[in-house]
């Protein structure tokens, strides 16, 4: 029978959810991943799998103390399991069948096929001010969102906020594969009829993959902006550099409650005082509100090569 933890860890689900995967083996106290679970990158593995090699050549510690070995043994009730079931990438049960090598990991690669073609489910989401903000991804000041998946590759889109001030797009331009788009800086387009913008990339990168689904029909950008309506996946350069200066968690509920501020100010105290007794916000505030106009709501919240 196991216990609750261990059921929890088989559904993928850890108290930590970023604890490196040396500090979930036991082989060190405490170590954080800060390379989004790509560990054929990391500088911290490539030292402990050198110190380990070392080591086992030197004898100081017995066959048991690699990493495949030390997982076995901590979870005797669920032999070797995945990295993927550790980190959370998935919540089934998989045991890994090639000591740890995910390089030449027909399951490992699968699941970075998957990646390429967009979000595989829908996430959890909480309310601020009556935004939707999908749980786990960063947000840029300039309404765009960032979701750094376990491969380092991220998928951006338009956040809640945008969708609802600008609402139901007729054409978005994502940039083609291949093209490098810069943080704070303009590269995602849309238009709403005659009506122009630009937004901001969250991060820097190259461009792996856009959703031809969301140019088809671009209305699904402003039903979904969490899920289907993502716009493209990018190759970050410096996964950890690219995250400084975006909010997330509690950060980007506050700053959302504060954007919700600043445009009930510019709608005009009487939307402010509908909101104060719990209204929801408006789903289409240029059509509701033309006389703020549509440069004005640009210029106001895009922030368009601003970093």
């Amino acid at each position: 029978m196991r216990t609750q933890k261990q059921e929890n860890i088989v559904k993928g689900f850890q108290v930590v959810e970023n604890e490196c995967i040396w500090m979930k083996a036991g082989i060190v106290n405490f170590k954080l991943c800060d390379n989004v679970y790509d560990c054929r990158t990391c500088p911290f593995d490539k030292a402990m799998q050198k110190t380990m090699k070392a080591n086992r050549h030197m004898n100081y510690h017995k066959a048991g103390s690699s990493l495949a070995e030390n997982l076995k043994t901590i979870y005797k009730w669920y032999p070797r399991p995945c990295r993927h079931v550790l980190t959370g990438r998935v919540d089934e049960a998989k045991v890994c069948i090639l000591n740890y090598e995910c390089y030449h990991c027909a399951y490992d690669q699968m699941l970075d096929e998957e990646d390429l073609n967009g979000l595989s489910k829908n996430p959890a989401v909480t309310l601020a001010s009556g935004y939707c903000l999908a749980d786990g991804y960063y947000y840029h000041s300039g309404h765009t969102w960032a979701r750094f998946g376990h491969g380092g590759r991220v998928t951006i889109g338009f956040d809640d906020f945008m969708v609802k001030l600008f609402g139901a797009p007729s054409e978005i331009s994502i940039p083609c594969i291949g093209s490098n788009l810069k943080k704070g800086h303009a590269g995602l387009a849309f238009s709403r009829l005659e009506k122009k913008a630009t937004a901001v990339s969250p991060i820097t990168g190259t461009v792996l993959a856009v959703n031809i689904k969301a140019q088809e029909h671009p209305e699904i950008v402003h039903e979904d902006p969490y899920h289907d309506g993502w716009l493209c996946v990018l190759e970050p350069n410096m996964p950890k550099r690219n995250r400084r200066g975006l909010f997330l968690g509690k950060e980007s509920l506050e700053w959302t409650d504060r954007e919700s501020q600043r445009l009930l100010r510019l709608i005009g105290p009487e939307y402010m005082d509908l909101a104060a007794t719990g209204g929801e916000p408006v789903d289409d505030v240029y059509r509701s509100f033309p006389e703020i106009g549509w440069d004005r709501l640009v210029k106001a919240f895009l922030r368009t090569g601003k970093e």
